[in-house]
């Protein structure tokens, strides 16, 4: 196995630090300081340090921290995902069946007594290992080989089982399912019962909610996290013998806020109203579009939808609310002489929603640049018209 001690060499490190802002292709041209050591390995380091940066600042900020590839890195949960999910369960023990770097684990070390770190690579669990000591994560241990292999050598309960399983290479398709997996969760959720009643699931946003229910089964919650309005992460609670309808649970961590909003599944019977745009023009995060909880918007913040399936919200009323808000300046009918007075050659933000064009297919059309502090949003009203909405940023 690859030995990484060299790494932690004082006078290597000084070189990773001084070079970050370097170009890494330049910096392999270069003749290697360090001639018995690995060149390759040191410029893996500047590069996955780097990309370590704003994601990653504790490992960032620490002395001696050992990376592996950048991809791993670039693949690896963000410290403040990381943290939040690490609040979201509790007890005295938890098993991190698919490791990694590593990021998780070290987060639910502050929530449990003791954390089990396992990853099939045994560099990487080296590398981890090695990481822990550094951080002070001393209530982690770290486990080489596969997951399943360790329950059965462990044969211990645990609190909770967390799992972030990755798509095979081999998975054919466009469609993400969780059977294409490793590990095939679906077909192990009985094996992981026996050590665990209740078990927490990471996947991908792309993975669809009902495809992921149709897969799985006890699932008590679904976390949908988005980082400054971008969606991360899916977290799926699973809890043995749990029978009900899931509650959805969603959330975008910005820099000042958290924006959170949850529903029930399967709540047929809320009524919603619709009307022609009002004063304030409401638009949900990305994590709530994700959720699939438009009705539920509508009746929880009380506002009117404009269409069905437009997914805007209308008020005469400004609300806190968990998204963007506008007020409305103008709204006119997508016609060729409206277009011409109010947009042609002009600078505005666009949103496409419920409209049959692209932004970029509007934006090349009528010529509209991008950007300033007009904000327009194509859509559908009531009567199926196509209609644009000139707002202002609240």
């Amino acid at each position: 196995m690859k030995n990484f001690d060299f790494l932690t060499i004082e006078e290597v490190q000084f070189f990773i630090e001084n070079n970050l802002s370097k170009n890494v292709s330049k910096l392999a041209l270069q003749k290697n300081p360090f001639p018995d050591l690995d060149w390759k390995e040191i410029l893996n380091q500047i590069d996955a340090k780097r990309k370590a940066k704003d994601k990653l600042p504790t490992w960032f900020s620490s002395a001696t921290i050992i990376y592996p590839s950048k991809i791993s890195v670039e693949q690896t949960s963000s410290e403040k995902t990381a943290s939040y999910k690490s609040k979201l369960i509790s007890g005295r023990k938890i098993i991190d069946l698919t490791g990694g770097f590593g990021v998780d684990a070290y987060y639910f070390s502050k929530q449990f007594e003791k954390v089990v770190h396992c990853e099939h690579n045994p560099e990487l669990s080296e590398i981890v290992k090695h990481n822990f000591s550094q951080l002070n994560a001393e209530n982690i241990e770290c486990f080489s080989g596969e997951s399943e292999a360790i329950l059965e050598v462990l044969n211990e309960q645990f609190d909770w089982i967390y799992i972030d399983p990755s798509r095979r290479n081999d998975a054919k398709g466009k469609v993400f399912m969780l059977r294409d997996c490793e590990p095939n969760v679906p077909d192990l959720l009985d094996l992981y019962f026996n050590y665990s009643s209740k078990i927490l699931i990471k996947t991908a946003p792309l993975l669809d909610l009902t495809a992921g229910l149709k897969e799985l089964k006890n699932v008590s919650v679904i976390h949908i996290v988005a980082l400054e309005n971008e969606v991360k992460e899916l977290l799926w609670e699973i809890h043995q013998g749990f029978e009900r309808n899931p509650e959805i649970k969603t959330v975008n961590l910005t820099k000042s806020k958290e924006e959170s909003f949850e529903f029930n599944l399967g709540e047929n019977n809320i009524k919603i109203n619709y009307a022609e745009p009002e004063k304030f023009l409401f638009e949900p995060n990305a994590a709530i579009m994700k959720s699939g909880g438009f009705d539920e918007v509508a009746f929880q913040f009380n506002l009117k939808k404009l269409h069905p399936h437009s997914h805007l919200y209308t008020s005469n009323e400004k609300i806190d609310f968990c998204g963007r808000v506008f007020e409305i300046k103008a709204v006119f009918p997508y016609q060729k002489k409206e277009m011409k007075l109010h947009l042609e050659k002009k600078k505005a933000n666009i949103t496409s929603r419920n409209f049959p064009e692209s932004v970029e297919t509007i934006r090349k059309k009528w010529r509209i640049k991008e950007g300033g502090n007009l904000y327009t949003f194509f859509t559908t009203d009531l009567k199926n018209n196509k209609i644009v909405l000139l707002c202002t940023k609240i």
